[in-house]
C-alpha cells in the first residue's frame, strides 16, 4: 500500500492532467452537437470493428453446432423432393358433425378446404402429409478410394433409426448402401464397390439401365444393359429408376461421357462421369423407404412361390419328410384324404382301374374287389433284355 501511493504521490502531475483532459473532452463534446455526432459516428465505426472480430472468433469455435444445424435443414427440405405416392391423392369428402338443428344426428360429408393429413383408402389409413423417403443426416468419418470394395464409416447408428439396406445420397447424387449398423456408426458400401448394381435410367428418354463400378477411376462409373438401338447424347443426364426399393426415383447418379459400340455385344458400353466427388465427401443423408418391406415380400413371393397343395411348413428348409410327404395328397385336409386312400376302392375306382387295362368292368352294384398292397420286390432282369 505505502508503494501504490508513492507511485501516485510521484506522478500525481501527470495523473492529473489526464483526468483534466478527460473531463474538459466530454464538456466539449456534450455541448457541441456537430463534434458530439462525429464522435459518435467514429466510435460506432471503431466498435463495429471490434465486435466483428469478436463475431468471428465466437463462431469459429461453433462451427460444428452451426453445420449440425444446415444438415438438418437441408435433409428437412431435401425431403420435400421426394414425395409419398399418397401425397398427390386429393379428399373427396370428410365426414363433420351434424347441423346444430338436425334431430335426427346425421354426418355430413363436405369437401374439404384444406389439404387433410390423413386419407383413407380401401378402409386403410395413409399419411398424407409424411415423407415417403425421410432423411438422416449424417457425417462421414471414414472414407476408402483406392481399393476394389470401398467403404464409408457414418456417425449415425440404429439409435438414429438407420438400419441395413437403407440407401446414402449426398448433396450430388447417390453414394451407396448401408452395410452394417451398430448402435452409434453405420458402414456404407459405396458406389465404389465391386458388388454395387444401381437401377437407373437415362432421364431424356427414360431408357433403364444399371451402374456398375469399373474399379478403378472414382471418378466414373459404367452403365450397362442398354440396347444398341438406343440413340444416345453425350452429356445424357443418368438418374435412379423405380426398379429398386433403396432409392426414391429420380436421383441424380451423373452424366454421359462417352459410348462405344462393341462389335461382339448387343449393349452400348457407356462411361458416365459421377456427380459425387468422393475424394472430399463429408455429409450425407440416410434414406429410408417406408414401403421397402411390403414391396419386397411382395416380389419375393411372386419370384418364388408356392408348390400347389404345399404349405409354408412343408416349404421350411427345416421341415421333416413326414411333413414334405402331406403333399402327395390333395384337398383341404390332407389327414382325411390319407385316410381315405388307405379304404377299400370304390366301385368306380374299380371300373376306372379295370377300363385302364382293358379287364371287363364289373356290374353295376357289385362287390368291388379290395386294394391289396404289395409289398415291394427288387428290380429283376429279363432274359436278353435291359434291367426293369
Amino acid at each position: 500500500m505505502r508503494n501504490l501511493f508513492l507511485f501516485l504521490f510521484r506522478f500525481r502531475g501527470a495523473l492529473v492532467f489526464g483526468l483534466l483532459e478527460i473531463v474538459s473532452l466530454f464538456l466539449f463534446v456534450t455541448n457541441s452537437s456537430y463534434h458530439r455526432a462525429a464522435f459518435f459516428n467514429s466510435a460506432n465505426g471503431y466498435a463495429g470493428v471490434v465486435l466483428a472480430r469478436r463475431t468471428q472468433i465466437f463462431d469459429y469455435f461453433h462451427l460444428a453446432q452451426v453445420n449440425q444445424q444446415l444438415v438438418a435443414e437441408n435433409a428437412a427440405l431435401r425431403q420435400q423432393l421426394y414425395p409419398a405416392d399418397s401425397a398427390h391423392r386429393q379428399a373427396d369428402s370428410v365426414a363433420v358433425p351434424p347441423a346444430p338443428g338436425d334431430t335426427l344426428r346425421r354426418i355430413r360429408y363436405v369437401r374439404p378446404a384444406r389439404r387433410p393429413d390423413t386419407l383413407v383408402l380401401g378402409q386403410q389409413k395413409l399419411p398424407a402429409r409424411d415423407p415417403g423417403y425421410p432423411l438422416i443426416p449424417a457425417r462421414v468419418i471414414n472414407n476408402m478410394l483406392h481399393n476394389v470394395d470401398n467403404y464409408l464409416t457414418l456417425n449415425v447408428g440404429s439409435a438414429d433409426g438407420v438400419l441395413p439396406g437403407r440407401g446414402v445420397v449426398g448433396a450430388g447424387g447417390v453414394v451407396g448402401r448401408v452395410k452394417a449398423v451398430s448402435e452409434h456408426y453405420a458402414t456404407v458400401t459405396s458406389l465404389l464397390h465391386s458388388q454395387t448394381r444401381i437401377a437407373s435410367k437415362i432421364k431424356r428418354d427414360g431408357t433403364f439401365g444399371t451402374i456398375r463400378w469399373l474399379g478403378d477411376d472414382p471418378t466414373h462409373a459404367l452403365l450397362d444393359n442398354v440396347l444398341r438401338e438406343t440413340k444416345l447424347v453425350p452429356g445424357d443426364t443418368v438418374v435412379t429408376s423405380s426398379y429398386n426399393s433403396v432409392f426414391p426415383e429420380g436421383i441424380f447418379i451423373g452424366t454421359v461421357e462417352s459410348f462405344v459400340k462393341e462389335p461382339d455385344k448387343n449393349f452400348w458400353t457407356i462411361r458416365v462421369k459421377l456427380g459425387i466427388n468422393f475424394t472430399n465427401l463429408t455429409y450425407v443423408y440416410v434414406v429410408s423407404n417406408r414401403h421397402k418391406a411390403e414391396r419386397d415380400t411382395l416380389e419375393a413371393h411372386t419370384l418364388h412361390p408356392l408348390p400347389v397343395g404345399q404349405s409354408a411348413v412343408q416349404a421350411a428348409p427345416g421341415a421333416t419328410p413326414a411333413a414334405r410327404g402331406a403333399t402327395a395328397t390333395t384337398g383341404t385336409t390332407g389327414t382325411a384324404a390319407t385316410r381315405r386312400s388307405a379304404k377299400p376302392a370304390t366301385t368306380q375306382g374299380a371300373a376306372a382301374a379295370a377300363g385302364r387295362t382293358g379287364k371287363p368292368k364289373p356290374a353295376a352294384g357289385s362287390p368291388a374287389a379290395p386294394a391289396t398292397a404289395r409289398p415291394a420286390t427288387p428290380a429283376t432282369k429279363q432274359k436278353g433284355g435291359p434291367p426293369q
